[in-house]
């Protein structure tokens, strides 16, 4: 199962980790240099949510929590149980 979300479709993006070595020139070195570029994974943060959809069904999504923020989900209401009449 892909890391997805099923509201926006964002996925992982990617990008570097950069390793550096030395004494920055503000603080009295002769500068910072980089040793090391590596490819990174930034993962998107995947929460599982009961929510509605807009055709009344109640479902299970995995939505990313920029769309939790936004609005564009909304949460399952709880259930009411009818009261026994007597």
């Amino acid at each position: 199962m892909p890391a997805k979300c099923d509201i926006c479709g964002r996925t992982s993006a990617f990008g570097n980790s950069i390793k550096r070595r030395g004494k920055a020139k503000y603080l009295g070195g002769v500068g910072r240099k980089i040793t090391g570029i590596t490819r990174r994974r930034f993962r998107i943060n995947l929460q599982a949510v009961r929510a509605e959809l807009p055709d009344g069904r109640r479902t299970r999504l995995r939505v990313c929590a920029k769309c939790l923020r936004s609005g564009r989900v909304t949460k399952r209401s709880k259930r009411v149980v009818p009261q026994a009449a007597e």
